[in-house]
């Protein structure tokens, strides 16, 4: 791996020290330690203001999944800014939809972030926000019966209340975001972090996605640019109703190794 951007003077002439030294331009592996100071939330957030990114991937066609996951478009490194992006974040945020077709497990403690989540003043792993309306989970998974970290079912306030209490008795906490049946996707953030959760990671999909990039919601985006070409009629990375007026974006990071692209995109605002 190595970077990109931003361009700094050891972009060209690499470290000190050394008859190779490891400059930004050497193709290598980087530490987990490297991949999280690359990856840092931003230190300057306002006192109790949340951050949302996302992390995504996508072919050069702009298929987010292929056969309906994500996994055969990936690839080794791009696991491990996944694995790095899940130990930075307070609260990893997915949709009914992932969690089934993805198979979801609760996040695990992983001691390379320990020291990290530590002085963060963070627990030993982030907690899963599973957003869902309508509450068609199975609470038998380990998801809900083992986590490290209580999980969170975010829903509405007309969701099913025999749903709600299932979701309870499986240990589950229901954090209601919405009016009706429907979640609000901006009140999904708030309500996260007034509990506290204000590092927040979202893995999609492409629908919850859309939703948070419609209401305004998204501070940042993590994408990896596969190169690869899939055709057929695989979902983009976000999908659902557009937009008024396209959002611009600034490019904050790239990282590249054999061919695939880590870009990390922030809002102009942010």
């Amino acid at each position: 791996m190595r970077s990109l951007f931003p361009v700094t003077d050891l972009t060209t002439t690499g470290a000190p020290g050394g008859e190779n030294p490891p400059g930004p331009l050497t193709d290598r592996e980087w530490s987990l330690d490297e991949l999280a100071e690359a990856y840092a939330y931003p230190s300057d957030l306002p006192a109790a203001a949340p951050w949302l990114r996302a992390n995504m991937v996508s072919t050069l066609d702009g298929a987010a999944q292929h056969d309906g996951r994500s996994q055969p478009i990936s690839c080794a490194s791009d696991m491990r800014i996944f694995g790095t992006l899940r130990g930075l974040a307070d609260v990893v945020i997915a949709g009914a939809e992932t969690v089934r077709l993805e198979g979801y497990r609760p996040a695990r403690a992983r001691e390379a972030f320990a020291a990290r989540r530590t002085a963060a003043g963070q627990g030993p792993a982030p907690a899963v926000a599973v957003v869902s309306g309508s509450l068609d989970l199975d609470f038998s998974l380990p998801l809900f019966t083992g986590p490290l970290v209580p999980t969170l079912v975010v829903t509405g306030a007309g969701a099913p209340a025999d749903r709600i209490e299932a979701a309870r008795k499986a240990g589950a906490e229901v954090v209601i975001a919405g009016e009706g049946a429907r979640v609000d996707p901006a009140r999904v953030v708030r309500e996260l972090a007034d509990r506290g959760l204000r590092r927040q990671l979202t893995e999609g999909g492409p629908r919850l996605l859309g939703q948070f990039v419609a209401a305004g919601a998204l501070d940042e985006l993590c994408l990896t640019i596969s190169p690869m070409l899939t055709a057929g009629d695989a979902q983009r990375i976000a999908g659902g109703p557009g937009v008024a007026v396209p959002e611009r974006f600034f490019l904050a990071s790239l990282l590249e190794e054999a061919g695939f692209l880590f870009s990390r995109y922030r809002r102009t605002d942010s």
